[in-house]
């Protein structure tokens, strides 16, 4: 690793607790024992391509597939190679056709506590009348569509009706800036925009539409822009603007209920999700149809051992991957009802998770470690005031578990009795890759214990050899691995593949693996930070920082923090003659919130005379880290102003 990545390889837990399977949900899991998992798993090993064409058989095709996996221009591979297939129909016909035209497929509430239901042929309705629309307005295969909306119903219709004609959608998570939509809108070169009036957020009305006509102001390629009315029963203030802006509600309503879906090859692209990365641009990954669909649909399915009845609830925002795979696309193919809330968690006040859980009888209950540390924070008495006895399932998300937060979600959500599933995956795999299967592998606190069927990981360390304890490899390509970086396959490779000669997947995280074969994720081996499991590339807040005129520089560093899992630590370097101010910590502040998003505002900025450089100028950013954490630092008299250090070290401890 480079002298400035971040010290992974100590493990932060040597957690020995272990949880067997609660016996009565294992009695009637779809996988009840490790004896069958590691003969399943053992299975899907030897012959991949076998195990994924027979998941692939329990979904709906237009044409059959050549080839299950091609790895001759690696790695860029292609799955199903030669199918022709649509996401959407697989979503919404088949269910149909299945017997769940009356299931509820959406239990949907907003913030304020209106609430909609919408059975499979209810969603089919409006899925087809929304890209009925979309071809009315000249949208087709291959257009790119930003969808910047609340968690509204009509994020879900309108994100099944891009994949229903093929068109390519990128949802933008409705927290960011317009800088963040505008260099979203322009890396793909979108064509159209779906946004609404305002949303709800802790009791406060956030104006899309008027973020998005800032983010669209002198963007050429937009021509088209959609705005759904939330505001009831009169739209929030916003302004139209004639010949591009349309109303969703008129457009769509007058629209056949039927729209032919689009026969998609298998590797065509079905979506753009953007991802902070390295340098200063995100990336916006992509994924195709075929092999994202199998790999969604299967792990959703097993990961929760969704059973027909469950009524299953992901936490998370459709504008990161995990309400992708996890709120959308995986619980519609396996014909799941799934709840779908707008709001924060405390609003109106801190019971508010627990009251849809009463509420909605919810079975399977998936959420993140910052969630769940809020929840600590804010008491047992708010859980314990609803009835949860619906639960029978537990997950987290988006980031490493610390034990302590493990142990109150099993205690005081869970009961003792419901199995947790702690997933580790990212926006590139598509799903899920390590995790527990609930009715079968005892738990540990803080581990994401085995890989899932078809995931050959590995430890391994910086010549390829296996270790107890270094940096994640995939040693397999899956179906749901991402296709590439949009516009630049060269960043792919050198982001993705840049270790072992280009012949494993590079996830960029260091783990350690215990006696048990047990998978324990330490951290990120790049300059990536996971804040409440949302990943910013540190690169992206420091080119925030240098463009403010009084910044000669910048470094970002993620810290250990009670909620969020990581917090943001900035250091900055003022030009000379500029005083540190106050008012200057409210501006550099400000910037982050308008560039990037209130999330991504660090928790604290320090001013300094300089930072811990090399002689050749590279910043030293593992020195700040271990500032940070409070750690002995060694020999610094190699640095070209060793000095620094210390000065750093009085400004971070300073009371």
């Amino acid at each position: 690793m480079s002298d400035d990545s971040p010290e992974v390889f100590e493990s932060v837990s040597h957690e020995n607790r272990t949880f067997p399977p609660d016996a009565t949900f294992a009695e009637h899991a779809r996988i009840a024992s490790m004896e069958a998992y590691e003969a399943e798993y053992r299975r899907s090993l030897a012959d991949p391509e076998a195990y994924w064409a027979e998941v692939a058989e329990n979904l709906k095709w237009y044409r059959r597939w050549d080839r299950v996996l091609n790895e001759e221009e690696k790695p860029f591979f292609k799955w199903f190679e030669g199918a022709q297939t649509n996401l959407a129909a697989n979503c919404l016909d088949r269910n149909l056709e299945n017997g769940n035209r009356n299931k509820a497929a959406l239990l949907w509430e907003g913030e304020p506590g209106d609430d909609r239901v919408l059975t499979y042929f209810d969603l089919y309705r409006e899925v087809n009348r929304c890209a009925n629309a979309l071809r009315q307005l000249g949208i087709g295969k291959g257009d790119r569509v930003a969808l910047y909306l609340p968690m509204i119903p009509e994020l879900a219709i309108a994100t099944l009706a891009c994949a229903r004609i093929g068109a390519i959608h990128t949802v933008i998570f409705a927290g960011f800036s317009a800088n963040s939509i505008r260099d979203r809108v322009l890396d793909c070169e979108a064509r159209c925009v779906i946004t609404s009036d305002g949303g709800w957020r802790r009791g406060q009305v956030l104006g899309l539409k008027d973020i998005v006509d800032e983010a669209l102001d002198g963007v050429e390629s937009v021509s088209e822009v959609v705005v759904v009315q939330r505001g009831r029963p009169e739209p929030f203030p916003c302004t139209m603007r004639e010949g591009r802006d349309h109303w969703y509600h008129e457009i769509v309503r007058s629209q056949p209920i039927h729209c032919e879906p689009e026969r998609l090859d298998a590797e065509d692209m079905l979506f753009l999700l953007y991802t902070s990365g390295t340098t200063g641009k995100p990336k916006g990954i992509i994924h195709t149809q075929a092999g994202y669909m199998v790999y969604a649909y299967q792990t959703t399915k097993y990961i929760f051992d969704l059973q027909p009845e469950d009524v299953y609830w992901c936490t998370a925002d459709i504008g990161w991957i995990t309400g992708h795979t996890y709120i959308l696309y995986g619980p519609l193919l396996n014909g799941a009802t799934a709840v779908m809330y707008e709001g924060a968690p405390n609003a109106p006040d801190n019971g508010r998770f627990w009251d849809i859980v009463q509420k909605y009888g919810v079975s399977i209950f998936y959420t993140a470690p910052t969630a769940i540390r809020a929840f600590m924070k804010w008491g047992d008495h708010w859980p314990n005031g609803y009835d949860l006895s619906t639960l029978r399932l537990l997950g987290t998300v988006g980031e490493p578990i610390n034990p302590e937060a493990w142990m109150w979600y099993h205690e005081v959500i869970g009961k003792s009795r419901c199995p947790i599933v702690d997933t580790w995956w990212q926006t590139e795999t598509g799903g899920v890759l390590i995790s527990p299967l609930p009715g079968a592998t005892p738990t540990k606190p803080g581990s994401a214990t085995r890989p899932f069927f078809g995931v050959d990981a590995a430890i391994l360390n910086e010549e390829g050899g296996e270790e107890r304890a270094g940096i994640l490899a995939i040693r397999k390509p899956w179906p749901g691995i991402l296709r590439g970086i949009y516009g630049d396959p060269q960043r792919f490779k050198d982001t993705y593949w840049c270790k072992w000669g280009g012949a494993y997947y590079f996830p960029g995280d260091g783990a350690r693996i215990d006696e048990d074969s047990y998978v324990w994720i330490l951290g990120r081996v790049d300059d990536v930070v996971n804040v409440s499991g949302h990943r910013i590339g540190t690169a992206e807040l420091e080119s925030v920082f240098i463009e403010n005129t009084k910044v000669a520089e910048s470094a970002v560093i993620g810290v250990p923090h009670e909620i969020k899992g990581q917090g943001l630590v900035a250091f900055v370097t003022l030009k000379e003659g500029v005083e540190a101010t106050d008012e200057l910590n409210r501006e550099l502040r400000e910037m982050v919130a308008s560039d990037i998003g209130k999330f991504a505002l660090p928790e604290r900025i320090l001013f300094s005379s300089d930072l811990p450089k090399t002689r050749s100028g590279k910043i030293m950013r593992r020195l700040l880290r271990d500032i940070a954490e409070g750690k002995e630092l060694g020999n610094v008299t190699t640095l070209a102003d060793p000095s620094i250090v210390e000065e750093l070290q009085q400004k971070y401890w300073a009371k």
